[in-house]
């Protein structure tokens, strides 16, 4: 009877760390973001595959290095984001202790906060060299509208203003 008693009593601890263990990245961050007045984060498609492809090329070449695949705005351009930032690290194989890392660092914990920030995307990738996880966050803000195709439109005229024309003989207001 004793040891059902004390699986009993564990089974709580032992299913809020089950719990603890099963947050998402979007998540933690998302509770550091409220903790720190900023709103949460949702994990997108299209960071997770920019963090994805950043990660493993991180991977490859066994180097930490925000360009390893370009600059980050032309990486970023198909996230269409306003605001956008990225983090990367390696050394540990669970996000969690990656999440403490960049919470320590000013930089990295700014991009954390970044203001009016909604999706997250969050990948990891390990060296076949060295073992080592390769980390690359990328967070930003809502999508942008895609500009408008550059027509042949005038613009409208002033209010009350006729629209100025250019003629080579007005007869009786008709433009020739």
């Amino acid at each position: 009877m004793k040891p059902l008693f004390a699986i009993l009593l564990a089974l709580p601890l032992l299913l809020s760390g089950l719990a603890a263990a099963a947050s998402s990245p979007a998540e933690m961050i998302s509770d550091f973001r409220l903790k720190h007045g900023e709103g949460r984060v949702t994990l997108d498609a299209t960071l997770n595959r920019i963090a994805l492809e950043q990660a493993k090329a991180m991977a490859a070449k066994d180097k930490l290095d925000h360009e390893v695949l370009g600059s980050f705005n032309s990486r970023i351009a198909p996230a269409r984001a306003g605001r956008a930032a990225e983090n990367i690290a390696y050394g540990y194989d669970g996000f969690e202790k990656t999440l403490g890392q960049w919470i320590d660092s000013s930089g990295h914990r700014k991009n954390l906060l970044l203001p009016r920030a909604s999706r997250v995307g969050v990948a990891s990738a390990k060296s076949a060299t060295s073992r080592r996880t390769y980390w690359a966050m990328v967070i930003a803000g809502e999508y942008e509208p895609r500009p408008k195709a550059a027509g042949k439109k005038t613009p409208p005229a002033a209010k009350g203003k006729p629209a100025a024309q250019s003629c080579r003989l007005k007869l009786l207001s008709l433009c020739f």
